[in-house]
């Protein structure tokens, strides 16, 4: 990794213009400027090139606005963000081409399996061009190497550079068969190594990508970056490749998570575990949220605007999670101005609390861990579970029991990591390799507690399947079947002599709802507790066929066992996927009771009162702060924001980190100052309401 540049940890609130063609003659360069002031925001990122030209481009083919008419209305807000000491950096969009390009250089266009050329899928007149080939490696090369020369700018910002599917070019055929000695796979290919070969062909054919653009930016000018655009998504499309971001870290000096809002009641990548995913990553280096003032939805509403409410939760979880907000907008008109005031008031809270926002580590001592493999090495058709839900129900589960928690890559998992924190959690991490196993191993043996659900290490770091689980020791299990599921009308027998706190709070049953999918293992210590046992399915019709047809019950469906000094407690089955489907209180329950054992002591922060309430705590140079999110809402994490309704007051005890003094504590939203009780490094304070976001900010002496 090169030097980082200066200016990357400067800006705390980002603004984006994303400008249609026609904007180039109707935009007010004024009215963005002096909305830029009024927001105080200290970073703007502004359409130049790739599929259109803002300014007066001279690298052939590269189609300058049919409106630029002598104008350059890029170089103009360059020069009045720079005038306001603002960071700019220039997005690039050149996933697609005009007709004279494509004419002039068909190698440049993407394929079909046939060989056709690929039409833009929403533009006519427009070509898919291949991010894989000459048009980026080349064309976009001189049009970054042309911005950066001209225009005072810190970094290339470009979008959309990745292909979506298989391109058949003559470029990609050759690369591939070059790399890998293999055609490329087929659309209905079966064969999931030669898809393996094939994502991580294009893996490293993107990283080279990266660094070629940084090394033409750099050599234009020396403080200039390359910042590719980051968007994760849970389900890429076949043939796609999410970039590794542990990898792409390793190039960049700042992340901009691109997951811009919810669709409808979708399972989301809600704000919050966007950010704790891309800082996990990040280390030390900035991370900007990029979230859209409009609707995001697959009928692209792109004038649209998205309600109050939305804006502040989505905005209040990313920051309290460690992003700092980049609003974008389509288009440089303002046909639905509502927005405006919206975010021009988050902004000058946020501008006021930048101090205690500029966040050092984070103090979590519990890992949610997850992984990009899964998709790569199609491991969900041989599990037949959504390894997303797995981590979105485990995901909900913490925030619902107001656990501070960080997400961790499968990729970091190493003993200097894992030494940070309590508690590690596994959802049904399937693909782990021998070395992140023995890193496991030895943390739990040393006195760190493991959560494990279903799967998780049943297969290696390459997709292939073990003959055990690579964490059965530790587990105190073997696998001697298969996977069972989807499982109807089955049960949990609850076994309180064994429980180990797992059923706290599950008082007056006997039973509670089973998942949907078990692995079939069997126990191997002796001394385990074994507070749940499986009840199997039974007819759920005729209703006079609806009872319990085994006695005893069977197999052993939660392992709580001591591993060296540590704890642990595994799942054969998908208990934090049904959560996530069922969203039942007593799954929610019996994961945070589990994470409770394994981890042995309380969080940094602990909160009573009403309310769903994602908690989160941080360090800064001089003070440490516990943001508390109120998403209290009819759907929490799955629907729309329409209203935010206040809760509490709420009790909060935070410990204070060992060695420091407390000066002052205070409440950042409501501006005032508190009065803890301070007992034995324990601060306990109320706060009496939260509307969307509270701050409790502890200064140090």
């Amino acid at each position: 990794m090169t030097e980082r540049a200066q200016w990357v940890d400067r800006p705390m609130r980002w603004s984006q213009l994303t400008l249609s063609e026609r904007d180039a003659e109707l935009i007010d360069v004024g009215f963005w400027l002096d909305y830029f002031a009024r927001i105080d925001s200290d970073g703007a990122c502004l359409s130049a090139g790739g599929y259109c030209a803002y300014y007066p481009t001279d690298v052939p083919y590269h189609h300058r606005s049919r409106w630029l008419a002598g104008r350059d209305p890029f170089g103009d807000l360059v020069v009045g963000c720079r005038a306001r000491d603002m960071v700019v950096l220039a997005r690039t969009d050149p996933h697609a081409v005009h007709d004279d390009a494509a004419t002039a250089h068909p190698e440049w266009i993407q394929r079909d399996a046939s060989g056709k050329p690929k039409a833009h899928f929403t533009m006519p007149g427009a070509w898919l061009a291949c991010m894989l080939g000459p048009y980026n490696f080349e064309v976009m090369t001189a049009i970054h190497r042309e911005i950066v020369s001209r225009y005072d700018v810190q970094a290339i910002f470009t979008n959309r550079w990745k292909n979506i599917g298989v391109c058949y070019c003559a470029a990609c055929q050759r690369a591939f068969f070059e790399a890998s000695g293999h055609s490329l796979p087929a659309p209905d290919n079966t064969d999931a190594g030669l898809e393996a070969a094939y994502l991580g062909w294009q893996q490293d054919t993107y990283l080279r990508l990266v660094d070629v653009w940084g090394a033409a930016i750099k050599d234009a000018n020396p403080n200039a970056r390359i910042i590719p655009n980051a968007g994760l998504s849970r389900c890429p499309s076949p043939g796609t490749v999410d970039l590794d971001l542990s990898r792409l870290i390793e190039k960049v000096d700042i992340l901009f998570a691109d997951h811009q809002g919810r669709h409808g009641t979708e399972s989301p990548l809600w704000s919050g575990m966007c950010a704790k995913t891309f800082t996990s990553v990040a280390g030390d280096r900035p991370v900007g949220a990029i979230f859209s003032v409009g609707v995001e939805g697959p009928h692209r509403w792109k004038d649209s605007v998205q309600s109050p409410a939305e804006l502040r939760i989505w905005v209040a979880d990313s920051v309290a999670n460690g992003m700092r907000p980049w609003w974008t907008k389509f288009g440089a008109t303002t046909p639905d101005e509502r927005w405006l005031d919206v975010v021009a008031e988050l902004y000058k809270d946020l501008s006021e609390w930048e101090p205690y926002l500029r966040n050092t580590t984070s103090l979590a001592r519990t890992a949610l861990v997850f992984s990009q493999r899964p998709g790569q090495y199609r491991i969900e058709e041989q599990c037949c579970a959504a390894f997303e839900d797995h981590l979105s129900g485990m995901y909900q589960a913490l925030v619902e029991a107001r656990i501070p928690f960080d997400m961790l890559p499968d990729r970091l998992i190493c003993a200097p990591t894992l030494a940070r924190y309590d508690a590690v959690v596994l959802a049904n991490i399937a693909t782990l390799s021998d070395t992140e196993c023995d890193a496991l191993t030895l943390y739990a043996e040393a006195g760190g507690g493991v959560l494990a659900t279903h799967t998780t290490s049943l297969f290696d770091e390459r997709g292939r399947r073990r003959d055990d689980l690579g964490l059965a020791g530790i587990f105190g299990v073997r696998v001697v079947g298969g996977l069972h599921g989807p499982m109807q009308n089955s049960y949990l027998a609850l076994d309180r002599s064994a429980a180990g706190g797992l059923l706290a709070g599950l008082d007056r049953t006997t039973r509670v709802m089973n998942g949907v999918s078990r692995l079939e293992v069997e126990v191997t210590d002796a001394s385990a507790s074994l507070p749940l046992r499986l009840i199997a399915s039974y007819p759920d019709l005729p209703m006079e066929e609806v009872y319990v047809r085994d006695a005893v019950p069977g197999a052993a469906q939660a392992i709580l066992r001591r591993a060296g000094r540590g704890r642990v407690a595994y799942l054969p089955f998908d208990l934090d996927r049904t959560f996530w489907e069922v969203l039942h209180p007593d799954h929610g329950t019996l994961l945070a009771n589990a994470l409770a054992w394994v981890a042995g002591r309380r969080g940094v922060a602990e909160v009573q009162g009403p309310g769903m309430i994602d908690v989160t705590a941080w360090r800064q140079a001089r003070s440490m702060t516990v943001h508390l999110v109120n998403l209290t809402n009819p759907m929490s994490m799955r629907g729309i924001f329409r209203e935010l309704i206040s809760v509490g007051p709420l009790t909060v005890r935070i410990e204070i980190p060992a060695g420091q003094a407390l000066r002052r504590a205070k409440l950042l939203k409501a501006g005032v100052d508190l009065a803890p009780r301070l007992s034995n490094d324990i601060v306990e304070l109320v706060v009496p309401e939260v509307l969307d976001h509270e701050i409790v900010a502890i200064d140090f002496v």
